[in-house]
């Protein structure tokens, strides 16, 4: 357990403060979700990843968490505009599909990919289309208050009348009156007051499929207001944690904190997250920029931007090992360079639990020293925003530790029981409980373990009878499923080839 308290960048006031939760033990986190209108890429995959570290760590320091993470099944319009078709909808004419048809299956599909990443589920999963009528009656608070119009059947937030009250734009950090210069005028045909006004519920057109009944016309609602109606029923209307992708920070969330003001009188959130883009050649990966690649692709290698397939575990190691703040610029070299990382981490897992406790011997001060402050720093990488980077970097100075006293480099005795104790909870719990990293099934169970033993022991048969083209040739079978055998001085044993 560490003993620096946990700080995490608030991206409102563009500082790392103390993370206090407003009731503790308990924590409210929200982070926002996919829309499922197609199969979910790299940067899906990061925030999931990013989100899914922080509610596993604030788990180990001890606290309850509530984690929701919504689905957008409805409201989303192409180019995460006001008009245009919805981008559900449009999918599912395109197929010739109902909507809902089209939501629950990229829906499982967003799901199973998030257990093959290993994240833990979020206890609450709302979809927006499972909220209409909390979305209905926020609406009608905010207009109720003043800070919002119906204008032929569509409701709009009325944006320069709110920002007379609270300054809008104070998470992005834009200024209104550059937003005004930077956004196209009025035509004389638009519904809205003004320009920066967004949609809170928009009247359906006759051909649009997805619709409900309101107070001001059949239709549906807007993006933003999905967010804040279900954050607000499942946390409060103000909670602890808000967290999503950078790109959401505009005009999404925003607009989030603008309704949920109107509504409610009071800040949604106490501390908003954004963790850092994936890029190809310096550009964001995007389904709008067409130059993403789905998770799925990663999984089998399908894509022409991919030289082989990459395992789940490769991917989820591939983010964490960059802080979740900082560009993460996709290469085969990145993900093969990551894999290779994996595999040694899982191999330092397996060898750890091979090693018995220490006999009394002599100590090794230094080494005793070097463990110690590893683990400390393991800890202090986390509490210091999430910097998996740095926690990462501890966790291999264990494994040089780890390796060296498997192979009998370093003698059992050299560690204190205490010391040894330590590393082996610190690693176990790093690895396993804290970054999710899991020996994945293609390589692991007891079928593996019971095959392995049988060829250890006729590898070790074949050397006792200088048998050593039936040595090469039980190194070469298994080198071919990427595994190694390997002789030291404690004996022979086998690895996962890094």
């Amino acid at each position: 357990m560490t003993e620096k308290p946990l700080h995490l960048y608030n991206t409102l006031n563009r500082t790392k403060e103390k993370f206090t939760p407003l009731n503790p033990p308990f924590v409210g986190l929200y982070v926002c979700g996919p829309t499922v209108y197609g199969d979910g890429h790299l940067g899906h995959g990061r925030s999931a990843v990013t989100f899914d570290l922080l509610y596993r760590y604030l788990l180990h320091l001890g606290y309850k968490v509530r984690y929701v993470r919504n689905i957008t099944d409805v409201g989303h319009l192409e180019n995460d505009a006001d008009e245009g078709e919805d981008k559900i909808a449009k999918k599912a004419r395109l197929e010739q599909l109902e909507p809902m048809e089209v939501a629950q299956y990229f829906t499982q599909r967003y799901q199973e990919n998030m257990r093959q990443l290993n994240n833990l589920s979020p206890g609450i999963e709302p979809r927006a289309t499972g909220h209409i009528i909390e979305q209905i009656a926020m609406i009608e608070k905010i207009i109720k208050n003043g800070l919002a119009y119906e204008s032929n059947g569509s409701v709009y937030f009325d944006v320069l009348k709110y920002n007379e009250q609270k300054p809008y734009g104070i998470l992005s950090g834009r200024v209104i009156d550059e937003l005004m210069t930077n956004t196209r005028e009025l035509d004389g045909k638009e519904e809205k007051r003004n320009s920066l006004d967004f949609a809170l519920w928009k009247k359906a057109s006759p051909e649009h499929i997805m619709r409900w009944p309101s107070p001001w016309s059949e239709g549906f609602p807007g993006w933003h207001i999905e967010c804040s109606a279900m954050s607000s029923k499942y946390l409060g209307e103000t909670f602890d944690i808000h967290g999503g992708g950078m790109d959401l920070m505009f005009p999404h969330h925003e607009c989030e904190i603008a309704q949920s003001n109107a509504s409610n009188q009071k800040d949604p959130v106490k501390l908003w997250m954004h963790n850092n883009m994936i890029t190809v050649n310096g550009k964001k990966m995007g389904k709008s920029l067409g130059n993403f690649i789905t998770l799925n692709e990663f999984f089998c290698g399908d894509h022409a931007l991919l030289t082989q397939a990459f395992s789940p575990m490769a991917i989820r190691f591939f983010i964490l090992q960059a802080h979740y703040r900082s560009t993460l610029d996709f290469s085969n070299d990145a993900l093969k360079a990551a894999d290779k990382a994996y595999k040694r981490i899982i191999n330092g897992l397996r060898n750890l639990r091979m090693l018995q406790v220490p006999e009394p011997g002599q100590i090794d001060a230094d080494l005793e020293k070097r463990i110690n402050e590893a683990c400390d720093l393991a800890y202090e990488g986390m509490s210091d925003d999430l910097n998996s980077a740095v926690s990462l970097a501890a966790l291999f100075d264990l494994l040089k530790a780890i390796n060296s006293l498997r192979s009998g480099q370093i003698p059992s005795g050299a560690l204190s029981e205490k010391t040894f104790a330590r590393m082996k909870e610190t690693y176990e719990t790093f690895v396993l409980d804290i970054f999710g990293l899991i020996e994945e099934k293609g390589r692991t169970g007891h079928v593996l373990e019971n095959l392995m033993e049988t060829i250890l022991d006729s590898y070790t048969d074949a050397k006792s009878r200088k048998d050593y083209a039936m040595v090469d040739r039980l190194r070469a079978k298994v080198k071919q499923e990427g595994i190694l055998i390997k002789d030291s001085k404690t004996g022979v044993h086998w690895d996962y080839e890094e």
